[in-house]
């Protein structure tokens, strides 16, 4: 399989990501770009690549390898799929979970004073 270079995967990316890579990724990018082609390199390595970059666009140059994509409180394992490319890693580890909340407390509320006890 031919190799494309980066400007010629921004071709194929959505607008936005292209926009990206076209005005230059910064340098936290690029380091962590230099990181995944050093852990391809490297395909004995199970440890993920950890980052905080979540708006970092998923080039193919990522396929088969594991992010450890930080949250906002864990880092959580995203293994990047073919179909992945083009989308940002944040795109999947939400940061946010649903919450489920329980039964209201003893005088949570004027109706639970006249909850039997037993």
């Amino acid at each position: 399989m031919q190799a494309l270079d980066i400007d010629e995967v921004a071709e194929l990316l959505p607008a936005r990501q292209r926009r990206t890579i076209q005005r230059n990724l910064g340098a936290e990018h690029e380091k962590l770009l230099t990181e995944a082609r050093e852990a391809d390199a490297d395909a004995t390595a199970d440890d993920p690549i950890r980052t905080h970059l979540r708006d970092m666009p998923v080039l193919p140059e990522f396929v088969d390898l594991t992010f450890a994509v930080y949250t906002g409180q864990s880092f959580e394992r995203v293994q990047v799929k073919p179909e992945m490319i083009g989308h940002y890693l944040g795109e999947f580890q939400l940061t946010r979970t649903s919450v489920e909340h329980g039964q209201a407390g003893i005088g949570a509320t004027r109706s639970s004073k006249f909850v039997p006890l037993k």
